[in-house]
């Protein structure tokens, strides 16, 4: 196959159809691995660079020049749309809620406004950086945090570091209704707030639950596999495929398979090419380095992306990516020569 561009590359490979090579991008890929970015937040709190139009631009734009990624994640925060639902939130660095909801009265208060109005600075991001990347054709990709992700923080307080959850564990145990309520709640903000990035320029979305592998099977079904499937269905998926990502769940590939994304982005834990003969040509995958490798030798960098990109070949599509995110210490030779190597690959590897 000749060669397409970037944006041609990444909606085929998610929709399963042929591309030259997978397509790569990394998550957390403008970040504090990256001077540049660091210089860029001097001075600046992280709720302050997500308000910032100039600033989230510019650092969403860095991996493009920097590293070369082949797609633009705009930056931001998976808790930012929950600014809107009336709740007293603040970055201590990670979400802090001053007043953890675990009533039914608390779920009934929440607010239900129209993200357009309640959070406008992502849309201006994201109009910007569709403008931007129109000349090159580079995919733009917009995100949200699953409903279950979201309400570990909400429920809690802040994160756990524990991966209990006590207290929404707690409440899924004494008072089912209550988290269905939060949850749908949740998902409701969720449609609405991808469908908004949508008409605003994301040409891809991508769904991150990051807690729900703290779960087992018969819990994750009970509660969380009904609303990520509602999110599927809500989401605008002709103008631009859905990703859905949980880290550190390969007990629950089965329900990502069966979620109704168009990509399930899985994380290191999970055999890649266990996940291309057990999702039968059902989803395309995305990943799965392990973020740690990026430390490794750029020849060894290379020869794990060929591994990666041979087991993706059974899969109806593949992207390249990570298994997680950047870490900060990631060497930025590390992202080079992960992308690189994904840039190298021909149409028969």
């Amino acid at each position: 196959m000749d060669p397409i561009d970037p944006t041609e590359r990444m909606l085929r490979a998610c929709r399963g159809e042929p591309v030259d090579r997978p397509p790569v991008w990394l998550m957390r890929q403008a970040g504090r691995y990256l001077p540049e970015y660091r210089a860029v937040r001097k001075g600046t709190t992280f709720l302050e660079m997500c308000r910032d139009v100039e600033k989230a631009v510019e650092v969403s734009l860095q991996p493009i020049r920097l590293v070369g990624s082949e797609a633009v994640v705009f930056f931001c925060d998976i808790f930012v749309p929950v600014l809107g639902l009336g709740v007293d939130l603040d970055f201590a660095p990670g979400p802090v809620i001053a007043a953890p909801i675990r009533t039914r009265a608390q779920v009934e208060a929440l607010a239900q406004p129209d993200p357009r109005e309640a959070v406008p600075y992502v849309f201006e991001i994201l109009r910007r950086l569709r403008t931007e990347l129109a000349g090159d054709r580079i995919p733009l990709i917009g995100f949200a945090g699953a409903p279950f992700t979201l309400a570990t923080y909400l429920v809690e307080g802040k994160g756990d570091p524990t991966r209990t959850h006590p207290h929404l564990r707690r409440l899924m145990a004494d008072d089912p209704a209550l988290v269905d309520a939060l949850l749908e709640h949740l998902a409701e903000m969720t449609i609405s707030y991808l469908n908004a990035q949508i008409e605003a320029g994301a040409q891809v979305v991508q769904l991150f639950d990051t807690w729900a592998g703290c779960l087992d099977e018969a819990t994750y079904e009970r509660f969380v596999q009904p609303v990520n499937q509602r999110i599927a269905e809500g989401v605008d998926r002709v103008r631009a495929p859905f990703i859905l990502y949980m880290n550190d769940a390969p007990h629950l590939l089965g329900f990502m398979i069966e979620s109704g994304a168009d990509v399930i982005s899985i994380g290191s834990a999970i055999d890649l090419a266990e996940a291309a003969a057990r999702s039968r040509g059902r989803v395309s995958l995305q990943g799965n380095l392990d973020p740690t490798e990026l430390a490794r030798p750029p020849a060894e960098i290379a020869a794990r992306v060929r591994e990666l990109a041979q087991a993706g070949r059974a899969a109806r599509g593949h992207i390249l990516n990570l298994g997680h995110g950047c870490l900060p210490e990631t060497p930025v030779e590390g992202v080079r020569a992960f992308t690189a190597a994904a840039r190298s690959l021909g149409a028969d590897s």
